[in-house]
Protein backbone atom coordinates (compact mmCIF):
# COMPACT_ATOMS: atom_id res chain seq x y z
CA UNK A 1 0.00 0.00 0.00
CA UNK A 2 1.45 3.37 -1.00
CA UNK A 3 2.29 6.18 1.38
CA UNK A 4 0.47 9.51 1.42
CA UNK A 5 1.46 12.96 2.62
CA UNK A 6 -1.28 15.52 3.14
CA UNK A 7 0.38 18.94 2.89
CA UNK A 8 -0.94 22.44 3.63
CA UNK A 9 -3.87 21.00 5.58
CA UNK A 10 -6.06 22.68 8.17
CA UNK A 11 -6.03 19.76 10.58
CA UNK A 12 -9.18 19.27 12.66
CA UNK A 13 -8.22 17.23 15.74
CA UNK A 14 -11.28 16.39 17.88
CA UNK A 15 -9.21 14.45 20.41
CA UNK A 16 -7.08 17.49 21.29
CA UNK A 17 -9.90 19.94 20.54
CA UNK A 18 -7.75 22.08 18.24
CA UNK A 19 -7.33 23.01 14.59
CA UNK A 20 -3.96 23.88 13.12
CA UNK A 21 -2.09 24.15 9.84
CA UNK A 22 0.25 21.26 9.17
CA UNK A 23 0.96 17.98 7.41
CA UNK A 24 -0.22 14.44 7.98
CA UNK A 25 1.55 11.29 6.80
CA UNK A 26 -0.07 7.92 6.10
CA UNK A 27 1.57 4.55 5.46
CA UNK A 28 -0.05 1.16 4.98
CA UNK A 29 -3.48 2.56 5.76
CA UNK A 30 -2.43 3.96 9.13
CA UNK A 31 -1.61 7.50 10.23
CA UNK A 32 2.14 7.64 10.89
CA UNK A 33 2.45 11.24 12.10
CA UNK A 34 3.34 14.69 10.76
CA UNK A 35 6.64 13.68 9.14
CA UNK A 36 6.77 13.08 5.41
CA UNK A 37 8.41 10.24 3.49
CA UNK A 38 10.40 10.37 0.27
CA UNK A 39 8.22 7.79 -1.49
CA UNK A 40 4.90 9.33 -0.43
CA UNK A 41 2.25 10.55 -2.84
CA UNK A 42 1.68 14.21 -1.98
CA UNK A 43 -1.87 15.52 -1.58
CA UNK A 44 -1.90 19.33 -1.53
CA UNK A 45 -4.85 20.33 0.66
CA UNK A 46 -4.50 24.02 -0.26
CA UNK A 47 -5.47 25.15 3.23
CA UNK A 48 -8.71 23.13 3.28
CA UNK A 49 -9.86 21.10 6.30
CA UNK A 50 -8.58 17.57 6.89
CA UNK A 51 -10.42 15.65 9.62
CA UNK A 52 -11.10 12.09 10.73
CA UNK A 53 -13.80 10.39 8.69
CA UNK A 54 -17.33 10.66 10.07
CA UNK A 55 -18.77 7.66 11.93
CA UNK A 56 -22.54 7.68 11.38
CA UNK A 57 -24.65 5.65 13.82
CA UNK A 58 -28.19 4.74 12.79
CA UNK A 59 -28.09 4.49 8.99
CA UNK A 60 -30.91 2.53 7.38
CA UNK A 61 -29.85 0.44 4.41
CA UNK A 62 -32.91 -1.30 3.02
CA UNK A 63 -31.27 -4.68 2.41
CA UNK A 64 -32.82 -7.17 2.79
CA UNK A 65 -36.40 -6.46 1.74
CA UNK A 66 -36.56 -2.98 0.23
CA UNK A 67 -33.51 -2.72 -1.98
CA UNK A 68 -35.33 -0.30 -4.29
CA UNK A 69 -35.09 2.31 -1.53
CA UNK A 70 -31.39 1.90 -0.71
CA UNK A 71 -28.72 -0.73 -1.27
CA UNK A 72 -25.31 -1.13 0.31
CA UNK A 73 -23.79 0.02 -2.95
CA UNK A 74 -25.78 3.26 -3.19
CA UNK A 75 -25.52 3.97 0.55
CA UNK A 76 -21.76 3.42 0.46
CA UNK A 77 -21.32 5.81 -2.46
CA UNK A 78 -23.49 8.43 -0.74
CA UNK A 79 -21.56 8.03 2.50
CA UNK A 80 -18.20 8.43 0.77
CA UNK A 81 -19.45 11.57 -0.98
CA UNK A 82 -20.55 12.91 2.41
CA UNK A 83 -17.22 12.33 4.14
CA UNK A 84 -18.56 9.35 6.10
CA UNK A 85 -16.07 6.49 6.38
CA UNK A 86 -18.06 4.20 8.71
CA UNK A 87 -21.81 3.60 8.65
CA UNK A 88 -23.46 1.76 11.53
CA UNK A 89 -26.59 0.21 10.03
CA UNK A 90 -29.98 -0.31 11.65
CA UNK A 91 -31.75 -3.69 11.83
CA UNK A 92 -35.22 -2.42 10.81
CA UNK A 93 -35.14 -4.33 7.53
CA UNK A 94 -37.52 -6.92 6.05
CA UNK A 95 -36.97 -9.30 7.76
CA UNK A 96 -35.37 -7.71 10.81
CA UNK A 97 -31.75 -8.57 11.51
CA UNK A 98 -32.39 -10.81 14.50
CA UNK A 99 -30.47 -14.01 13.64
CA UNK A 100 -26.78 -14.71 12.98
CA UNK A 101 -27.68 -15.92 9.48
CA UNK A 102 -29.34 -12.63 8.51
CA UNK A 103 -26.46 -10.70 10.04
CA UNK A 104 -23.96 -12.74 8.04
CA UNK A 105 -25.90 -11.93 4.84
CA UNK A 106 -25.73 -8.23 5.66
CA UNK A 107 -22.00 -8.34 6.38
CA UNK A 108 -21.27 -10.23 3.17
CA UNK A 109 -23.35 -7.86 1.03
CA UNK A 110 -21.76 -4.82 2.68
CA UNK A 111 -18.22 -6.08 2.11
CA UNK A 112 -19.01 -6.77 -1.55
CA UNK A 113 -20.76 -3.51 -2.38
CA UNK A 114 -19.79 -0.67 -0.05
CA UNK A 115 -16.61 1.42 -0.44
CA UNK A 116 -16.82 2.51 3.23
CA UNK A 117 -16.79 0.48 6.43
CA UNK A 118 -20.15 -1.03 7.42
CA UNK A 119 -20.86 -2.11 11.00
CA UNK A 120 -24.27 -3.78 11.50
CA UNK A 121 -26.51 -3.51 14.53
CA UNK A 122 -28.94 -6.29 15.40
CA UNK A 123 -32.45 -6.37 16.85
CA UNK A 124 -32.81 -6.35 20.62
CA UNK A 125 -35.95 -8.53 20.41
CA UNK A 126 -37.11 -11.06 17.83
CA UNK A 127 -38.70 -9.33 14.87
CA UNK A 128 -38.44 -6.02 16.79
CA UNK A 129 -41.76 -7.01 18.37
CA UNK A 130 -40.76 -6.53 22.01
CA UNK A 131 -41.96 -9.96 23.14
CA UNK A 132 -38.89 -12.19 23.15
CA UNK A 133 -35.17 -11.47 23.44
CA UNK A 134 -33.11 -12.04 20.33
CA UNK A 135 -29.99 -14.24 20.32
CA UNK A 136 -27.79 -11.46 21.71
CA UNK A 137 -24.80 -13.67 22.49
CA UNK A 138 -24.72 -15.36 19.08
CA UNK A 139 -25.34 -12.06 17.28
CA UNK A 140 -22.50 -10.43 19.22
CA UNK A 141 -20.18 -13.25 18.15
CA UNK A 142 -21.38 -12.83 14.56
CA UNK A 143 -20.31 -9.18 14.51
CA UNK A 144 -23.18 -7.05 15.81
CA UNK A 145 -21.81 -3.83 17.32
CA UNK A 146 -25.02 -2.85 19.17
CA UNK A 147 -28.60 -3.95 19.73
CA UNK A 148 -31.72 -1.90 19.04
CA UNK A 149 -35.35 -2.22 18.04
CA UNK A 150 -35.08 1.24 16.42
CA UNK A 151 -38.40 3.09 16.60
CA UNK A 152 -40.28 -0.05 17.76
CA UNK A 153 -40.31 0.89 21.45
CA UNK A 154 -40.20 -2.20 23.71
CA UNK A 155 -43.24 -1.43 25.85
CA UNK A 156 -42.95 -4.59 27.96
CA UNK A 157 -40.63 -3.43 30.74
CA UNK A 158 -40.03 -6.97 31.97
CA UNK A 159 -38.79 -8.09 28.54
CA UNK A 160 -36.72 -4.90 28.22
CA UNK A 161 -35.09 -5.41 31.61
CA UNK A 162 -34.23 -9.03 30.76
CA UNK A 163 -32.62 -7.90 27.51
CA UNK A 164 -30.56 -5.26 29.30
CA UNK A 165 -29.54 -7.65 32.05
CA UNK A 166 -28.25 -10.15 29.50
CA UNK A 167 -26.61 -7.40 27.41
CA UNK A 168 -24.88 -6.08 30.53
CA UNK A 169 -23.42 -9.53 31.28
CA UNK A 170 -21.85 -9.53 27.80
CA UNK A 171 -20.81 -5.87 27.75
CA UNK A 172 -23.09 -5.25 24.74
CA UNK A 173 -24.34 -1.77 23.88
CA UNK A 174 -28.12 -1.24 23.76
CA UNK A 175 -29.54 1.64 21.73
CA UNK A 176 -33.00 2.91 22.59
CA UNK A 177 -35.50 5.22 20.91
CA UNK A 178 -37.07 6.98 23.90
CA UNK A 179 -40.72 7.71 23.20
CA UNK A 180 -43.80 6.79 25.22
CA UNK A 181 -45.46 4.47 22.66
CA UNK A 182 -49.16 5.13 23.33
CA UNK A 183 -48.83 8.92 23.29
CA UNK A 184 -46.62 8.79 20.20
CA UNK A 185 -48.80 6.45 18.18
CA UNK A 186 -49.98 8.10 14.97
CA UNK A 187 -48.38 11.47 15.76
CA UNK A 188 -47.18 13.55 12.81
CA UNK A 189 -46.13 16.72 14.65
CA UNK A 190 -45.17 18.09 18.05
CA UNK A 191 -48.14 19.40 20.01
CA UNK A 192 -48.54 23.16 20.17
CA UNK A 193 -50.04 26.11 18.36
CA UNK A 194 -48.56 25.14 14.97
CA UNK A 195 -49.92 21.57 15.05
CA UNK A 196 -53.33 22.85 16.14
CA UNK A 197 -53.50 25.42 13.33
CA UNK A 198 -52.50 22.77 10.78
CA UNK A 199 -54.88 20.18 12.21
CA UNK A 200 -52.14 17.56 12.54
CA UNK A 201 -52.22 14.65 15.03
CA UNK A 202 -49.56 15.63 17.55
CA UNK A 203 -47.57 14.29 20.48
CA UNK A 204 -46.40 16.18 23.55
CA UNK A 205 -42.65 16.64 24.05
CA UNK A 206 -43.23 14.95 27.41
CA UNK A 207 -43.55 11.61 25.58
CA UNK A 208 -39.82 11.65 24.94
CA UNK A 209 -39.00 12.37 28.57
CA UNK A 210 -41.39 9.65 29.75
CA UNK A 211 -39.76 7.10 27.47
CA UNK A 212 -36.30 8.17 28.57
CA UNK A 213 -37.29 7.99 32.24
CA UNK A 214 -38.37 4.36 31.79
CA UNK A 215 -35.20 3.41 29.95
CA UNK A 216 -32.90 5.12 32.45
CA UNK A 217 -34.63 3.41 35.36
CA UNK A 218 -33.99 0.01 33.76
CA UNK A 219 -30.39 0.99 32.99
CA UNK A 220 -29.89 1.91 36.64
CA UNK A 221 -31.39 -1.43 37.67
CA UNK A 222 -29.33 -3.57 35.29
CA UNK A 223 -26.07 -1.64 34.87
CA UNK A 224 -26.27 -1.94 31.08
CA UNK A 225 -24.47 0.22 28.54
CA UNK A 226 -27.13 2.41 26.94
CA UNK A 227 -27.31 4.98 24.15
CA UNK A 228 -30.41 7.05 23.36
CA UNK A 229 -30.47 7.44 19.58
CA UNK A 230 -32.24 10.82 19.58
CA UNK A 231 -32.79 13.33 22.37
CA UNK A 232 -34.65 16.26 20.85
CA UNK A 233 -36.42 18.11 23.70
CA UNK A 234 -35.18 20.37 26.49
CA UNK A 235 -37.17 18.43 29.08
CA UNK A 236 -35.45 15.15 28.21
CA UNK A 237 -32.03 16.82 28.32
CA UNK A 238 -32.46 17.50 32.03
CA UNK A 239 -33.06 13.80 32.68
CA UNK A 240 -30.04 12.89 30.58
CA UNK A 241 -27.82 15.25 32.55
CA UNK A 242 -29.06 13.79 35.83
CA UNK A 243 -28.31 10.23 34.65
CA UNK A 244 -24.77 11.15 33.62
CA UNK A 245 -24.15 12.91 36.94
CA UNK A 246 -25.32 9.74 38.69
CA UNK A 247 -22.61 7.76 36.91
CA UNK A 248 -24.81 5.66 34.63
CA UNK A 249 -23.12 4.34 31.48
CA UNK A 250 -25.36 6.46 29.25
CA UNK A 251 -24.76 8.46 26.08
CA UNK A 252 -27.13 10.21 23.70
CA UNK A 253 -27.38 11.33 20.10
CA UNK A 254 -29.42 13.69 17.99
CA UNK A 255 -30.13 13.89 14.28
CA UNK A 256 -28.92 16.58 11.90
CA UNK A 257 -32.57 17.43 11.13
CA UNK A 258 -33.48 18.21 14.74
CA UNK A 259 -30.40 20.43 15.04
CA UNK A 260 -31.04 22.48 11.91
CA UNK A 261 -34.85 22.48 11.39
CA UNK A 262 -37.91 23.17 13.53
CA UNK A 263 -41.65 22.49 13.39
CA UNK A 264 -42.36 25.60 11.32
CA UNK A 265 -40.33 24.20 8.42
CA UNK A 266 -43.15 21.77 7.69
CA UNK A 267 -44.88 24.78 6.10
CA UNK A 268 -47.60 23.71 3.69
CA UNK A 269 -47.50 20.04 4.69
CA UNK A 270 -44.16 19.28 3.00
CA UNK A 271 -43.73 15.58 3.69
CA UNK A 272 -39.94 15.59 3.24
CA UNK A 273 -39.95 17.33 6.62
CA UNK A 274 -41.82 14.49 8.30
CA UNK A 275 -39.33 12.67 10.49
CA UNK A 276 -39.48 10.59 13.67
CA UNK A 277 -39.62 11.98 16.30
CA UNK A 278 -41.37 14.98 14.71
CA UNK A 279 -39.55 18.29 14.35
CA UNK A 280 -39.59 20.27 17.57
CA UNK A 281 -40.00 23.90 18.62
CA UNK A 282 -37.23 26.43 18.01
CA UNK A 283 -36.48 26.50 21.74
CA UNK A 284 -36.00 22.72 21.78
CA UNK A 285 -33.75 22.97 18.72
CA UNK A 286 -31.55 25.60 20.36
CA UNK A 287 -31.37 23.51 23.54
CA UNK A 288 -30.18 20.51 21.52
CA UNK A 289 -27.54 22.61 19.74
CA UNK A 290 -26.27 23.88 23.07
CA UNK A 291 -26.19 20.32 24.43
CA UNK A 292 -24.03 19.18 21.50
CA UNK A 293 -21.66 22.11 21.99
CA UNK A 294 -21.31 21.37 25.71
CA UNK A 295 -20.93 17.62 25.21
CA UNK A 296 -24.13 16.66 27.04
CA UNK A 297 -25.32 15.17 23.75
CA UNK A 298 -22.42 12.99 22.67
CA UNK A 299 -23.18 12.08 19.06
CA UNK A 300 -24.64 13.73 15.96
CA UNK A 301 -25.97 11.38 13.27
CA UNK A 302 -27.74 11.62 9.93
CA UNK A 303 -30.45 9.09 10.93
CA UNK A 304 -30.51 8.32 7.21
CA UNK A 305 -33.95 6.88 6.40
CA UNK A 306 -34.65 6.42 2.68
CA UNK A 307 -38.26 6.43 1.49
CA UNK A 308 -39.52 6.09 -2.06
CA UNK A 309 -41.68 8.67 -3.84
CA UNK A 310 -44.86 6.64 -3.36
CA UNK A 311 -44.53 6.60 0.42
CA UNK A 312 -43.93 10.37 0.57
CA UNK A 313 -46.48 11.57 -1.99
CA UNK A 314 -49.33 11.19 0.50
CA UNK A 315 -51.24 13.47 2.89
CA UNK A 316 -48.85 14.58 5.62
CA UNK A 317 -50.22 12.41 8.42
CA UNK A 318 -50.23 9.31 6.16
CA UNK A 319 -46.78 9.81 4.62
CA UNK A 320 -43.85 7.70 5.79
CA UNK A 321 -41.44 9.29 8.26
CA UNK A 322 -37.76 9.80 7.56
CA UNK A 323 -35.25 11.65 5.43
CA UNK A 324 -31.97 10.77 3.75
CA UNK A 325 -28.92 12.42 5.26
CA UNK A 326 -25.64 10.78 4.29
CA UNK A 327 -24.63 13.50 1.82
CA UNK A 328 -26.25 16.40 3.67
CA UNK A 329 -24.87 15.69 7.15
CA UNK A 330 -21.68 17.70 6.77
CA UNK A 331 -23.05 20.79 4.92
CA UNK A 332 -26.10 20.96 7.19
CA UNK A 333 -23.92 20.93 10.30
CA UNK A 334 -21.76 23.68 8.78
CA UNK A 335 -24.77 25.96 9.39
CA UNK A 336 -24.09 25.69 13.12
CA UNK A 337 -20.36 26.29 12.65
CA UNK A 338 -20.91 29.40 10.52
CA UNK A 339 -23.47 30.65 13.05
CA UNK A 340 -20.80 30.41 15.77
CA UNK A 341 -22.78 27.85 17.77
CA UNK A 342 -20.10 25.15 17.68
CA UNK A 343 -16.43 24.90 16.67
CA UNK A 344 -15.12 22.52 14.03
CA UNK A 345 -13.18 20.40 16.58
CA UNK A 346 -16.30 20.35 18.77
CA UNK A 347 -18.42 19.26 15.83
CA UNK A 348 -16.00 16.49 14.89
CA UNK A 349 -15.98 15.31 18.47
CA UNK A 350 -19.69 14.55 18.00
CA UNK A 351 -19.43 13.31 14.40
CA UNK A 352 -16.39 11.08 14.69
CA UNK A 353 -14.56 10.79 18.02
CA UNK A 354 -17.48 10.11 20.38
CA UNK A 355 -19.25 7.56 18.15
CA UNK A 356 -15.92 5.77 17.72
CA UNK A 357 -15.35 5.71 21.47
CA UNK A 358 -18.88 4.48 22.18
CA UNK A 359 -18.46 1.57 19.78
CA UNK A 360 -14.92 0.78 20.89
CA UNK A 361 -13.35 1.74 17.55
CA UNK A 362 -9.88 3.21 17.04
CA UNK A 363 -11.15 5.66 14.40
CA UNK A 364 -12.14 9.30 14.95
CA UNK A 365 -8.67 10.69 15.66
CA UNK A 366 -5.54 11.96 13.90
CA UNK A 367 -3.07 10.31 16.28
CA UNK A 368 -0.26 8.07 14.96
CA UNK A 369 -1.46 4.48 14.73
CA UNK A 370 -5.08 5.37 14.02
CA UNK A 371 -6.67 4.12 10.77
CA UNK A 372 -6.27 6.57 7.90
CA UNK A 373 -10.02 7.19 7.57
CA UNK A 374 -10.01 10.83 6.51
CA UNK A 375 -12.15 13.51 4.90
CA UNK A 376 -10.88 16.60 3.10
CA UNK A 377 -13.49 19.35 2.82
CA UNK A 378 -14.00 23.03 2.11
CA UNK A 379 -16.20 24.40 4.94
CA UNK A 380 -17.02 27.60 3.04
CA UNK A 381 -17.86 26.34 -0.47
CA UNK A 382 -21.42 27.46 -1.32
CA UNK A 383 -23.90 25.46 -3.38
CA UNK A 384 -27.61 24.88 -3.88
CA UNK A 385 -28.64 21.30 -3.14
CA UNK A 386 -30.33 19.39 -5.94
CA UNK A 387 -31.90 16.24 -4.51
CA UNK A 388 -31.80 14.51 -7.89
CA UNK A 389 -27.99 14.62 -7.80
CA UNK A 390 -27.83 12.70 -4.53
CA UNK A 391 -26.23 9.27 -4.82
CA UNK A 392 -28.84 7.64 -2.60
CA UNK A 393 -31.55 5.74 -4.45
CA UNK A 394 -34.18 7.67 -2.49
CA UNK A 395 -34.24 11.46 -2.74
CA UNK A 396 -36.35 12.39 0.28
CA UNK A 397 -34.31 15.25 1.71
CA UNK A 398 -35.76 18.33 3.41
CA UNK A 399 -32.80 20.34 2.13
CA UNK A 400 -33.84 20.22 -1.53
CA UNK A 401 -33.05 23.57 -3.22
CA UNK A 402 -31.56 24.90 0.04
CA UNK A 403 -28.51 27.16 -0.01
CA UNK A 404 -25.72 25.35 1.82
CA UNK A 405 -22.01 25.63 2.55
CA UNK A 406 -19.44 22.87 2.90
CA UNK A 407 -18.23 20.52 0.18
CA UNK A 408 -16.38 17.23 0.54
CA UNK A 409 -13.31 17.19 -1.70
CA UNK A 410 -12.00 13.73 -0.92
CA UNK A 411 -12.60 10.72 1.34
CA UNK A 412 -10.10 8.01 2.28
CA UNK A 413 -10.76 4.68 4.00
CA UNK A 414 -7.64 2.95 5.37
CA UNK A 415 -5.56 5.24 3.14
CA UNK A 416 -7.44 4.35 -0.05
CA UNK A 417 -9.32 7.15 -1.76
CA UNK A 418 -13.00 6.23 -2.12
CA UNK A 419 -14.33 9.62 -3.24
CA UNK A 420 -12.93 12.53 -5.19
CA UNK A 421 -14.79 15.72 -6.08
Amino acid sequence: MSALLFRNARLIDPEKGIESLGTLAVRDGVISGPTGMDDAEVVDCDGKCLAPGIVDIGVKVSEPGERHKESFGSAGLAAAAGGITTIVTRPDTLPAIDTPETLEFVRRRANEASPVRVLPMASLTRGRQGREMSEIGFLLDAGAVAFTDCDAFCANTKVFSRCLTYAASLGALVIGHPQEPVLSDGAAATSGKFASLKGLPAVSPMAERMGLDRDLAVVEMTGARYHADQITTARALKRLERAKDAGLDVTAGVSIHHLTLNELDVGDFRTFFKVKPPLRSEQDRLSAVQAVASGLIDIVASMHTPQDEESKRLPFEEAASGAVGLETLLPAMMRLVHAGQITLPGLWRALSLKPSDRLGLDTGRLAPGAPADLVLFDPDAPFVLDRFKLRSKSKNTPFDEARMEGRVLGTWVAGTRVFSA
